[in-house]
């Protein structure tokens, strides 16, 4: 099988050695989205419902590029800085995922790249 780099404008682009996705047969596994905006450059900070709303959207934009989409996601893995934002995460995270929920795996970390409060990564179905 062939390993295919997935790369879009959409979404911010590699803070470091590694691709946005890769694609290997039917499957796309993501790097981490924290929520930069792509447009600015710009971390957003202070409230982590806009935070994970901005890494889903980030992830919305790397699924599409490799054709793929929210329904088609079959295990997520959030990490997040502080367990107390799990509710919050969750709430905004129903809003992506609504039915056939994929597997998932969320932990906290003592401290993601920029200091961001969240970061998701997932594989999907293309």
């Amino acid at each position: 099988m062939e390993k295919i780099v997935v790369s879009t404008p959409k979404a911010p682009g590699a803070v470091g050695p590694y691709s946005q996705a890769i694609k290997v047969g039917n499957f796309l596994f993501t790097s981490g989205q924290i929520p930069l905006d792509p447009a600015t450059g710009e971390l957003v900070t202070g409230d982590v419902k806009k935070a994970a709303e901005r890494s889903l959207e980030n992830l919305r934009a790397v699924l599409e590029e490799a054709g793929s989409s929210f329904d088609k996601v079959v295990k997520t893995t959030v990490f997040i800085a502080d367990m107390n934002d799990f509710a919050a995460v969750n709430e905004v995270y129903a809003k992506y995922f609504t039915k056939d929920m994929p597997a998932r795996s969320c932990v906290e970390v003592a401290r993601l790249p920029k200091d961001s409060l969240v970061e998701i990564e997932l594989i999907a179905l293309v």
